[in-house]
Order: structure tokens, then C-alpha cells, then sequence
């Protein structure tokens, strides 16, 4: 007999918007049916193994955080997909992944251009997993279409619109399977909205009010000391970081942006309020560095936290730590850095069945949330990246979407929530059937959001409205 423990479970989780792929969709118990039944907002998620007709090869391109994300698939779903070569420029990284996947020296590369030329004769696997700096995604992507590999690439695309289109143009040409990480139109809590919307529960969209809230510490990481930090060497912040907002904004409407304005600048993490007196970098004994909210030795030697950059070794003393910081840029003082990202951004944008949309990302927030607001001619939905409520009009009824996605089973501990794994989930099975139609972040559909962002830089630096389709 069921536990009562096991019971309430299984009907919180299909009370809270969705149907795992467990022993709660098997048993089907009373209680989830009639919870099912009654939230028109439930809907039945996917296994998360592929289905497939064997197992593919990849070769992951940058063996960082996003190339380690996305290779742990093949890990959990063994017979799925085995990496058999690897490209970095670390070699911490390159050995560290080549060695867990027991990749021999002939296919371990410091270049991609390196493996690139080594498949002139035949290539070496069935994809390529592109997650290098955002300047070199155009050039791997398309070569690596020429040479016939399937291609799966980290946004941002490309640093251009120039160059989406481009990308856009020989995928076209060669007809591979291409597909983006928008990693956030796989989470659970989007395809939940998007259920929603596409079944008409909202009646049609009249506009979108969506925010992203950038913690703190993830600006100055990122956008200020980090990889991400001068739209000159990486790509605006409204591309490195808000194509997720823009595609999912596109993804929801389902039509083209015609036209768009923004406004947004540099105010605070700049020399114009660096203390007197404070040093270059924290590690040299800044005398502000008690009070300091972004000190990188509280941040990354005492806290531990963000610290996936430094390639920390394995139990690292503090003293290691701070040496190696010390010759990084996380230890630069945050109003001494070549950043030139906004901090706070706020755009316009006009689609072609006439909805309108505001858009806002904030870089100094005590969270990181995104906050959504679509409303439509039936009802409205309100969401705060985790839960979401709908709320209809002409009865007033509300119904709510809530789970966390570490108590469904299959789900503990993966990254965007549920996401990552489920990207790939789709993009193998696109690839196993040749079927792009099974992957929802194909590189036509992510284009879009990429051509908005563009067309709101152009707007913030000119202070006109740009026209991008119509």
C-alpha cells in the first residue's frame, strides 16, 4: 500500500503544473488525475533519455562551464552520446574532460581550427558542441557545417547581425542540423507559459511586460571582471545575457519584431567612483576591501563562490587561491576594469500582430529573477521565473503553476532548470532522426531574438528607433 508520504508527493507534483517521468505518471493515482483534470495548466513532460537508433559522437568545442554542462548528458544517459574529442586552449580543462571521457592525445586540441584541419579527410564525430568566446561561434559554426558536422552552438550566435545571418545562410545551404542553447525555452517553467498561451488560455496576446533581475555579484563577475564584460570583445549585454529574455519574448508571440528602441548606460562600475586610495586589484591589500560589497577576496577566496574560472585545483588552500586570483582578472577592483556594459536597460519593441512589449534588465539587484506579465484578451499571466498564476477575465478565476524542479525525479541538480539536459535531449534526437522540427531553438528560430538585440543597441547608441522587419 502507498505511503501517505509518497502519496502527497506525487499530488503536489501534479497539482504544481506538470507529469514526470516516474512512478507518478505510472500509478496514475486518484488524486493526480483529478488534479490534472482541474488545472488546465498541467501538462505532461517528456522522458528525459533520447530515443535513438544509436549512439552519437561529439566533440565538445571549449571544455568550460557550458561544454561540461552539456556533456554530463551523455554521462547520466549512458548508449546516448560519447564524446570523442575535445578543444581547449586550457589545458586543466582539456585534460580533465579528455581523461574522463578517455579520449586518446591524437584528438585532443588547443585550437578548434586545429580540429577542424584534422577532419579534412572525414570528420570525427557526428557533432560538434560549439561553446567557445562569443568572437570565434561564427567561424567554428559554419566551417564545421562545411565539413558536415551537426552543430549544436552557445549563445550568443555571432557578435553581429552580419554575421547570424551568415550562419543562418549556409545552414540553409547545407542543410545540417543547427541548433542554439537557448537553454530556457527547454525549463519547465517557460514550456509551461508557452502551453498556456499556444492553447489559447489567455485569448490572443496584447502585450508583454517582462524584466530580468541580474544578481549583483553575477554582474560583476561576468559583465564586469569577466569574459563578458566589453561588448567590443564579447557581444552588448543585451546579446551575452538578455537573448534568453528577447527569445523567449519572440517564442511567446510567435510573430516577427518590426521595430525597436532602447536606452540603458554605464553609471556605476566605472573609475568615477573608485575610491581614493584604492589599489588596482583587491589582492593588494585595498583598505576599503571590509566594506567592500564586490571584494574578489570575499567573493573567491572566502566564500568559494563563482570561482568555476580560476580552475581552482582539487582542495585548494586560501593561500592558493588568492595567488592564483591575484594574476586573473577577478581581482581587479570593479571601478577599474574595461568594462563598458550597461547596468540598467530599458526597451521598446513593436511586433508584427501589434503587440507591445517592455523590456528591462537590472545588472545590481539583491536576486537574479526573471518577472513576466503577458496579457491577453481572455486573462492574464503573471510569473516570477518560478511559479506563475493565470488569472482569467471574465470570471476572475485564477489558476496556479508552481514546482521545484529538484523534487521531480530525473531533475535534481540540473542547471536552467531542467534545461540544459533537455536540450540536449532534443537536439540528439533532431540529429538521430534528421528532423529539426524536434528541436525548438533551432538557428532559424533563434536568429530572431539576436537581430532585436542587435536593433536595440543600435537604438541605445543612437537614440533613434530602428526598423528590423516590416
Amino acid at each position: 500500500m502507498q505511503s501517505r508520504k509518497g502519496f502527497l508527493k506525487e499530488s503536489m507534483l501534479a497539482e504544481a503544473g506538470c507529469l514526470a517521468e516516474t512512478e507518478t505518471v505510472a500509478k496514475k493515482a486518484s488524486a493526480e488525475k483529478s488534479a490534472a483534470v482541474d488545472n488546465p495548466l498541467v501538462y505532461t513532460m517528456r522522458p528525459m533519455k533520447a530515443e535513438l537508433s544509436r549512439e552519437l559522437t561529439v566533440a565538445i568545442v571549449g571544455a568550460g562551464g557550458r561544454g561540461n554542462a552539456y556533456q554530463h548528458y551523455g554521462r547520466k544517459y549512458r548508449g546516448t552520446m560519447k564524446v570523442v574529442a575535445v578543444v581547449d586552449t586550457n589545458q586543466y580543462r582539456l585534460d580533465k574532460m579528455a581523461n574522463a571521457w578517455k579520449i586518446p592525445a591524437e584528438r585532443r586540441f588547443h585550437d578548434y581550427r586545429e580540429l577542424l584541419a584534422a577532419s579534412a579527410n572525414g570528420k570525427l564525430a557526428d557533432i560538434l558542441v560549439v561553446t567557445l568566446p562569443d568572437h570565434l561561434h561564427c567561424d567554428a559554426t559554419i566551417k564545421g557545417m562545411e565539413l558536415g558536422y551537426d552543430v549544436l552552438v552557445e549563445k550568443p550566435m555571432a557578435q553581429s547581425a552580419k554575421e547570424c545571418l551568415a550562419m543562418l545562410a549556409k545552414q540553409k545551404e547545407t542543410g545540417r542540423i543547427v541548433g542554439v542553447c537557448h537553454v530556457l525555452r527547454y525549463a519547465a517553467y517557460f514550456e509551461a507559459i508557452k502551453s498556456a498561451v499556444d492553447r489559447g488560455l489567455i485569448g490572443e496576446i496584447m502585450s508583454i511586460q517582462h524584466s530580468e533581475l541580474v544578481e549583483k555579484i553575477h554582474t560583476s563577475n561576468s559583465y564586469v571582471r569577466g569574459n563578458w564584460r566589453n561588448s567590443k570583445i564579447a557581444t552588448p549585454m543585451v546579446i551575452s545575457k538578455c537573448c534568453h529574455d528577447l527569445d523567449l519574448i519572440n517564442w511567446f508571440i510567435g510573430t516577427r519584431c518590426t521595430h525597436a528602441s532602447a536606452e540603458g548606460e554605464l553609471r556605476y562600475f566605472c573609475a568615477k567612483n573608485r575610491p581614493n586610495g584604492a589599489p588596482a586589484r583587491c589582492t593588494d591589500g585595498c583598505p576599503f576591501e571590509k566594506d567592500c560589497i564586490y571584494s574578489a577576496l570575499k567573493i573567491y577566496v572566502k566564500r568559494r563562490s563563482w570561482t568555476d574560472p580560476l580552475d581552482l585545483p582539487p582542495k585548494a588552500t586560501d593561500e592558493q587561491v588568492t595567488k592564483i586570483l591575484a594574476a586573473s582578472p577577478y581581482s581587479r577592483c570593479v571601478f577599474a576594469c574595461d568594462n563598458d556594459q550597461p547596468e540598467q536597460y530599458a526597451a521598446a519593441l513593436r511586433f508584427e500582430n501589434g503587440v507591445s512589449v517592455a523590456f528591462s534588465y537590472e545588472g545590481l539587484s539583491p536576486v537574479g529573477q526573471r518577472r513576466t506579465r503577458i496579457i491577453g484578451t481572455k486573462g492574464m499571466i503573471e510569473g516570477d521565473g518560478i511559479g506563475f498564476r493565470l488569472t482569467e477575465l471574465a470570471t476572475g478565476k485564477s489558476r496556479d503553476w508552481s514546482m521545484k524542479i529538484q523534487d521531480v525525479p530525473g531533475y535534481e541538480q540540473q542547471g536552467h532548470g531542467g534545461g540544459d539536459l533537455r536540450l540536449m535531449r532534443d537536439f540528439l534526437m533532431a540529429v538521430d532522426k534528421r528532423d529539426p522540427s524536434l528541436l525548438t531553438s533551432s538557428l532559424e528560430a533563434s536568429v530572431e531574438s539576436h537581430l532585436i538585440g542587435f536593433a536595440c543597441e543600435e537604438s541605445r547608441l543612437t537614440g533613434k528607433k530602428v526598423k528590423i522587419h516590416g
